[in-house]
């Protein structure tokens, strides 16, 4: 049945009310959602799908696609309903289910569980930086392998509350330095939050003005409607290739819903029966129909045979380009599967005790880095200002400038847009285990990217250096406590703790070869000793997260620890030996990678019945799975030589001793 929309509407003013039509009735159907930015932002996501991205809903992954991020992800009826117009694996069904266990369409985007849905957004600023990131990974691999294959660019949408978050801040400063010309971004500027107007809190700025102290090329387009005006700006920003832009387009939420459109009532809640009718009146449509696509809007879209062709021309470029450089062909085929090139294994370093006996894990995992850098062609990320101190440079490298698009991002102090750039790099593809790296206290800046991270179950790598009260002098702000907690609460993170040298070269092979999501490397910035594995058990039981270190027939106890308190576990097996007392020691780099192994390989490793210490410097919590005690540092850190606060918070041999008689 055709709708009685007006004869005098045309087919894109009809496609753009459909997507209207189709947000309004899922979120009345769901109870709940945010009808007022799918509403308003309308004529820009129809402009987007059906006019100016270069994509496949046939082929969701074809590499060479323009990426679309909604950072204002609660309207996710926008992205839904274009989806769902555009031919992507996303049926009428689906948006009736919007909402509901089990469907394709949850309250915010997720990757991995919507075709077509590049990144999970929800927390606002996040899908900014993410953007910020595909576009990094776009430049790195076009300059590496060729505009013939890799030539697109990332679009998104974002808005108030995305723009009043300090990532986003953080993201858009880095893009406009490095001169991210392949970002587009259009700004729902509609003056409406959760709260009420944004001049509750957002009216002195001009975020234009902000984004060109940024180095952004900026744009105004003074009503969402005016699909002229919106193409014109957005071809000036595709023309646009030395700068990042952002269009600023005032829209009206909720429009045109005659009595929510422009207020707060329009942002978060469903608009009620009788003023989707209402609206539904105004567009000239049938109040009684739902979820309904008048003839002609798929057809209008075209996304398919546009997307398709698309396709077959890089196709035929891509085949071209393989066939003249068959080398870099592999190198390219191994990237997207994120896998390094032959050889890692056999590359990895390794140190002898004899010859240097302590070293620092940082010190390790730079030395390891330069060992591996030839293998992982595309391995991009750097640290937030700390390259000295976490040795994470790859030092045949450059820095990824304006210039040069390089395997080094200097990231500046920028922890959270570091994490949330991280995971566009990893998003985007072809980027194999990018990674960001800092101090381990300062995880707590960009936590929520960690967290995302793990919930898209992305292969990225987490680097955190100056690991413990251990650290020194810099005092209780800089010395981590909670963290190694904090982390391991995560689900789907993998958190790996190194306890020398050789176990920490062992720890990137693992984090990258094995470790299929997130991993975290925790390391020392103080020297550790590197111990002897002709005598102990083999760095290599590192894979199982767990492993018998020292062992003694007769032992009566197990002493757990981690990093670079397995040194302080294996002092303390001696000083029990002496008066008699057989233990074995367990180094435990990874909870989650022994939690993986099967029961009789825990029980191999950790005795049941038989009494179990843990020590680690840091609180206790969660150690209660597998331990009966723990030697734990429960306060802050203290300003003073490493060493002496390690002492003094009773990280000694001496405690775990006295722990250990005190379970025997």
């Amino acid at each position: 049945m055709a709708t009685t929309a007006p004869k005098s509407a045309t087919s894109e003013q009809l496609a753009v009310d459909t997507i209207r039509t189709l947000a309004m009735d899922a979120i009345e159907h769901a109870g709940n959602g945010h009808p007022g930015m799918p509403m308003g932002m309308a004529p820009v996501g129809y402009l987007l799908f059906a006019e100016v991205m270069r994509h496949n809903p046939r082929d969701p992954h074809w590499p060479d696609r323009d990426r679309f991020v909604l950072s204002a992800g609660h309207g996710s009826m926008l992205i839904y309903a274009l989806l769902h117009l555009s031919g992507y694996d996303v049926s009428m069904e689906d948006l009736r289910a919007f909402r509901q266990w089990g469907s394709k369409t949850p309250g915010h985007p997720e990757v991995h569980h919507t075709p077509g849905v590049e990144t999970t957004t929800g927390p606002l600023g996040q899908g900014v930086a993410n953007a910020v990131g595909m576009a990094l990974a776009e430049r790195f691999l076009r300059e590496r392998y060729g505009a013939e294959v890799q030539d697109h660019r990332i679009y998104g949408i974002c808005s108030d509350g995305d723009l009043m978050e300090g990532v986003s801040a953080e993201a858009a400063s880095l893009a406009g330095h490095l001169g991210l010309g392949n970002l587009i971004f259009l700004y729902d500027h509609n003056h409406i939050s959760i709260d009420g107007r944004t001049s509750l809190t957002f009216d002195r700025e001009d975020v234009n003005k902000r984004f060109d102290a940024y180095g952004w090329h900026t744009l105004d387009v003074d009503d969402a409607n005016d699909l002229d005006a919106l193409r014109a700006a957005i071809a000036a920003a595709q023309a646009e290739t030395g700068r990042p832009s952002l269009i600023r387009v005032r829209s009206t939420i909720g429009y045109p819903a005659p009595n929510k459109q422009g207020t707060p009532g329009a942002h978060g809640a469903a608009l009620g029966e009788d003023e989707v009718r209402a609206t539904k009146e105004v567009l000239g449509w049938d109040p009684d129909q739902q979820f309904h696509v008048p003839d002609g809007v798929y057809e209008t879209f075209g996304a398919v045979e546009r997307g398709a062709a698309a396709q077959a021309a890089w196709e035929e470029r891509f085949q071209a380009w393989r066939a003249a450089d068959a080398e870099r062909a592999r190198e390219w085929d191994l990237a997207w599967a994120g896998k390094p090139l032959p050889g890692l294994d056999a590359a990895l370093p390794s140190w002898d005790p004899a010859e240097k006996p302590s070293l620092a894990t940082r010190g390790a995992s730079g030395e390891t880095i330069q060992a591996i850098a030839p293998f992982l062609p595309t391995h991009v990320g750097g640290s937030a200002d700390l390259n000295e101190s976490v040795k994470t440079g790859i030092k045949a490298d450059g820095p990824y400038s304006r210039e040069q698009a390089t395997r080094n991002v200097y990231w500046g102090i920028r922890e959270h847009a570091m994490g949330a750039a991280v995971n566009g790099l990893a998003l985007h593809g072809g980027i194999v285990k990018p990674y960001g790296a800092t101090f381990l206290q300062f995880a707590d800046y960009m936590r929520p990217a960690i967290r995302l991270s793990a919930l898209m179950n992305l292969p990225v790598l987490w680097v955190y250096s100056h690991d413990s009260v251990a650290l020194g002098e810099d005092g209780p702000t800089h010395q981590p406590v909670e963290h190694l907690a904090a982390l391991r609460a995560i689900p789907n993170l993998t958190v790996i703790r190194p306890s020398d040298a050789n176990e920490t070269a062992e720890a990137w092979r693992v984090a990258i070869e094995e470790v299929e999501g997130p991993a975290v490397l925790i390391l020392t910035r103080q020297n550790v000793p590197t111990l002897d594995r002709s005598v102990l058990g083999s760095a290599q039981g590192l894979d199982k997260g767990a492993y018998v270190l020292a062992e003694s027939g007769d032992a009566v106890a197990t002493i757990v620890g981690t990093g670079s308190e397995v040194g302080v576990a294996l002092a303390a097996r001696e000083m029990l030996a002496a008066d008699g007392i057989s233990t074995r020691v367990v180094a435990m780099p990874s909870w989650e990678l022994f939690a993986a192994q099967d029961q009789a390989y825990r029980d191999g490793v950790l005795p049941p019945g038989q009494p179990k210490v843990a020590v680690e410097a840091g609180i206790s919590q969660g150690w209660e799975r597998w331990v009966d005690g723990v030697v734990s540092i429960e306060r802050f850190g203290a300003s003073a030589p490493g060493a002496l606060v390690l002492e003094e918070y009773g990280i000694t041999p001496a405690a775990v001793a006295a722990k250990v008689r005190e379970l025997l």
